[in-house]
């Protein structure tokens, strides 16, 4: 799949971003029936065995609704897959993308080369999410076919440039697929996204207050409640620093404004957390975008407020709509 093929599929130019726990096939389905790429871990398909399901449910799905409309079938979908030491089920799962010919694969946490191969073999495109522009060149040089700008505000494990600045230097050797991470919740602000050079908005916290996320009343409420000023970024949870809302910290018994540092070599992705408490069940991630959400929609007419809100913004700019409707 090329960047093109890739943007003529999508309502509005947004990747939903894999959110662990939250996302399911659900989510995934009604993101892509909307028009913008649905994504989930591969991890939260749990035993390994169900992933072929997941897999299976939404390729079915999804053909079947492309059959139905053939002059506007649905976006692609997308697996992220954590290519980390921790997890000893990498293997299996870029066999089953293979299997699938998933069309995208977001890969993070870690750049091999055989990952990014395998899926080459069949056609599909990887994107890679990173932090800096180290990371940037190494994962392009292992072969990944474009980036994930995770900039600063962004929900979970978040990086602390400027987005402006991230998107710029990155541009200056990179002219390949850019999509851009941080606070991004309203169709004016993937314009922006756009406006800085990104092909695409990468959004995340916003879909979790969404009826078809996987997660608590609570932590959508939550969400809904919450604004920017509710985000603590700390690498407590996880061994990596990442945004996470402060009710749900307080929550566990813990002071947001005076959390300990952890050692970054215990990485402990989906485990950590203190007592009792799991980083993203009971500790929840979160950016600092979430003060534009205030209800908790279906995907599908979140999608169609982007698309209206983003349509709008370029009217009043003067730019012509360049992307189908929902």
């Amino acid at each position: 799949m090329t960047l093109q093929e890739l943007k003529r599929r999508l309502s509005i130019p947004v990747i939903g971003s894999p959110l662990f726990i939250v996302s399911n096939p659900d989510l995934v389905i009604a993101q892509c029936k909307a028009g913008i790429v649905g994504s989930f871990p591969a991890l939260n398909a749990r035993p390994a065995e169900v992933l072929e399901e997941w897999l299976t449910r939404i390729t079915t799905e999804l053909d079947a609704y492309n059959a139905a409309h053939p002059d506007k079938p649905a976006a692609p979908f997308a697996v992220n897959q954590i290519v980390h030491k921790s997890n000893d089920r990498l293997q299996h799962d870029v066999q089953m993308c293979v299997k699938f010919k998933v069309p995208l694969v977001i890969t993070s946490l870690g750049a091999q080369v055989e990952v990014n191969e395998a899926i080459h073999s069949y056609g599909g495109m990887v994107l890679h999410d990173v932090i800096n522009q180290k990371f940037a060149h190494k994962a392009i040089e292992k072969g990944a076919d474009g980036l994930i700008l995770v900039a600063s505000g962004a929900g979970g494990h978040a990086g602390v440039q400027s987005p402006f600045a991230l998107v710029q230097e990155t541009r200056e050797w990179f002219k390949g697929p850019i999509a851009l991470s941080g606070s991004i919740a309203t169709g004016e602000a993937v314009l922006a996204a756009e406006a800085m050079g990104a092909d695409f908005g990468y959004i995340g916290s916003a879909f979790i207050a969404t009826r078809e996320a996987n997660a608590a009343e609570g932590y959508k409420q939550a969400i809904v409640d919450a604004n920017a000023q509710d985000i603590v970024y700390t690498n407590l949870f996880t061994g990596v620093h990442g945004n996470y809302l402060r009710p749900s910290i307080v929550n566990a018994g813990l002071d947001p404004d005076n959390l300990p540092e952890s050692d970054p070599s215990k990485m402990q992705f989906g485990s950590g957390g203190s007592g009792k408490s799991k980083a993203w069940r009971d500790i929840w991630g979160c950016g600092q975008g979430i003060g534009a959400v205030k209800d908790v929609p279906g995907a599908g007419e979140f999608v169609a407020r982007l698309i209206t809100q983003y349509q709008a913004a370029r009217a009043r700019l003067g730019l012509a709509s360049t992307h189908q409707t929902a």
